[in-house]
């Protein structure tokens, strides 16, 4: 055999002839070059999108105070920092993407179905969404460039959108395919543009709330009106924006290696994200409220749409710079979390034939045919994706970190990993029963969240479906020995 991790991949010739292509084989030491800053920017646009602020919004009818809201936020960033470290070490220590880490937990042909499920069902369909909610501040954008744009065709819809919504998510939609193809190295480099601007801008509407809101005293004891008839305890509360948030994060959460494969060292990607996720949350945490509250102040109304705010500013370089950086972390957000892991699980189901710029080119098609604007028409069915989501990638991120740490103890065989251990060729055909069954038991119970008398579920879903499918995992384990 092959010496384990090293002259492996200095054989290319010999994977492309087993079925492999570039893009899922292991990373070599002198191969990873993603700095600790790089981490610390990765996620900054993640974060600090439209959706993400539009959800605070949510967040303040729970009943919890401006105050509360903020710390829940973050206290969330730790706990997410916390899956995006402990499930990225399998890639950082062994240089593998995420495909190759669900082949570790769930078999060769048993990695294919969770690999869908993330890669390419949610990363698809999120891609979309994203791309969607950006092109409307694009949309603004436009209007306020071009007075009358938003008459063009006179309201006459195509598939249900309007011919000035359809031009504005096409060329939304062609920025973000070309940072997609462009890989982790574009990537890097838009990230570092893009976060510094993140400071800048957001910082300084937290300031423009503060003093709309008449200073910070006024924002953190305003009294939310809520027509909500729900209204969750404190403790309950802070679970449910955990839950959300882990929701949101529970995508990237589960293919986090594709991106740890790159890092210089486990310590790099651990300083690097903590660090990030921790920063972006507390600048968020702060200028979301005071964004939203002081603009609802301002304005005499409650506003929790950020892009209905800008778009009331008296100044047209604050409205442009601002939604302009609205728009790129939409953008870092679509790469790193929706196109680059569905563009890598597509080139993992046909290695022989689907490379990651083809993937690429896949996923962005796939995104237009599933006509997202369609799902956005109400906001219950993006939460009701969301949550969907959460209930089906929190059980496999369970049972990923279960299987690595607790069963393999931090062990991978990278030989045995792409190879049949008796002799060159791709393993044979296995499925990992237990980590199946697990997975499918967690999935269920948070899916039992949908019917109406158990929707409590459903608001813990991503907490309920990673320890059931964890937990569960460890005592199969047990019984199996």
């Amino acid at each position: 055999m092959l010496k384990q991790g090293q002259d492996i991949q200095r054989n290319p010739s010999f994977f492309e002839k087993r079925g492999y292509n570039k893009d899922i084989m292991p990373k070599l030491l002198e191969q990873r070059n993603s700095s600790a800053f790089n981490f610390f920017t990765l996620w900054m646009g993640a974060v600090h999108n439209i959706p993400n602020y539009t959800a605070v919004g949510g967040f303040l009818l729970l009943g919890l105070s401006p105050f509360q809201v903020m710390l829940s936020l973050v206290i969330s960033s730790f706990l997410i920092a916390f899956l995006l470290v402990v499930n990225g070490y399998a890639g950082s220590k062994y240089g593998i993407p995420f495909a190759m880490h669900l082949r570790h937990t769930y078999g060769d042909i048993g990695a294919k179905l969770p690999g869908v499920l993330r890669g390419v069902v949610a990363g698809i369909a999120w891609f979309g969404l994203q791309t969607f909610a950006g092109s409307q501040a694009l949309l603004i954008l436009m209007n306020k460039i071009f007075p009358g744009f938003n008459d063009i065709g006179d309201g006459t819809t195509i598939l249900g959108i309007t011919i000035p919504g359809l031009i504005a998510f096409l060329l939304f939609w062609v920025i973000n395919f070309a940072i997609g193809i462009g890989g982790g190295g574009t990537l890097n480099k838009f990230t570092a543009i893009l976060n510094p601007m993140i400071y800048i801008v957001f910082g300084g509407m937290a300031i423009w709330g503060i003093k709309a809101g008449g200073g910070l005293n006024k924002i953190l004891s305003y009294e939310l009106s809520s027509e909500s008839s729900i209204l969750y305890q404190t403790i309950l509360a802070f679970i449910l924006v955990f839950n959300s948030l882990l929701g949101v994060w529970a995508a990237p959460g589960a293919s986090v290696s594709d991106f740890t494969q790159n890092a210089k060292s486990t310590r790099t990607q651990i300083f690097g994200q903590v660090s990030g996720i921790v920063v972006a949350h507390i600048l968020f945490a702060f200028s979301s409220v005071t964004i939203l509250i002081g603009g609802s102040i301002y304005f005499g109304q409650q506003e929790w749409n950020i892009l209905n705010i800008i778009n009331q500013w008296d100044s047209i370089w604050a409205i442009f710079f601002a939604t302009g950086v609205l728009l790129m972390t939409t953008i870092s957000t679509n790469a790193t979390s929706n196109i680059i892991p569905a563009a890598y699980q597509i080139s993992a189901l046909f290695p022989k034939y689907i490379n990651y710029r083809r993937g690429v080119w896949i996923a962005s098609i796939a995104s237009i045919i599933t006509m997202p604007w369609k799902m956005m028409e109400n906001s219950d069915s993006i939460f009701m994706f969301l949550n969907m989501i959460g209930a089906i990638l929190g059980p496999v991120a369970g049972v990923m970190i279960v299987k690595f740490y607790f069963i393999s103890k931090c062990r991978i065989n990278i030989d045995e990993l792409y190879f049949d251990s008796n002799s060159n060729e791709r393993p044979k055909v296995r499925i990992n029963i237990q980590a199946y069954i697990a997975t499918i038991v967690g999935v269920f119970i948070s899916l039992i969240g949908f019917i109406p008398r158990f929707h409590v579920i459903l608001d813990f879903s991503w907490f309920i479906g990673f320890f059931t499918a964890g937990i569960l995992l460890l005592l199969l384990n047990v019984l199996k020995k």
